[in-house]
């Protein structure tokens, strides 16, 4: 798999604040794959890193055009106009982050991680809008943190329940602040590339 041509796919697709969203998602896919081999968490039957990093990559390059309403369940088609595959395995990540549109029920780590962590993006990258810099750098776990736990209407539209989800002892079992440490530090990374 070359992720540069799955990226190539992506940025075509996508406007620029979905494919910012595409790659901060990778980003913590990889992030979240590293904290749980690290920590020999990894499940033996789980797909390689750069699997998990791809499924985040192009979660939603079906959310355009005449794919758009069928999202997330037409991934392979949107990939194949680009001469791109997947196997059904990512495919089923892929379809994880939206259960309720894919009926696949979310049972290995790489659906929990993309589950739990799509609109987390999303609140994490509204805290840094606050700083007067807007850089992800300034931004730290503990306001992270503090305006998803104290401020529900802050970036309300995170899936604050689903996030949550993360710390079920089926699924990932990361307790909040340290799932939002790994999303942080991971999109902090790539910082210049998300135009923060």
């Amino acid at each position: 798999m070359d992720r540069n041509n799955y990226l190539t796919a992506v940025k075509s697709s996508l406007e620029q604040n979905i494919f910012y969203h595409s790659l901060a998602l990778e980003s913590c896919m990889g992030g979240i794959y590293d904290y749980l081999k690290n920590n020999n968490l990894l499940r033996t039957d789980e797909l390689s890193k750069e699997e998990w990093m791809i499924a985040g990559l192009i979660h939603d390059i079906d959310y355009v055009g005449e794919f758009k309403e069928f999202h997330p369940n037409k991934t392979k088609q949107a990939l194949a106009k680009f001469d791109l595959q997947i196997s059904d395995e990512v495919d089923k990540v892929v379809k994880a982050h939206a259960p309720s549109l894919t009926r696949i029920n979310t049972e290995s780590q790489a659906q929990w991680s993309i589950f739990c962590a799509d609109s987390l993006t999303g609140l994490i990258v509204a805290v840094a809008f606050v700083y007067p810099s807007r850089k992800l750098s300034d931004v730290k776990t503990s306001s992270v943190l503090k305006r998803f736990i104290k401020e529900p209407r802050f970036a309300a539209g995170t899936r604050r329940d689903e996030v949550k989800m993360c710390e079920l002892e089926t699924g990932l079992n990361i307790p909040l602040e340290k799932f939002i440490e790994i999303c942080l530090t991971s999109m902090q990374s790539i910082a210049p590339e998300i135009g923060l």
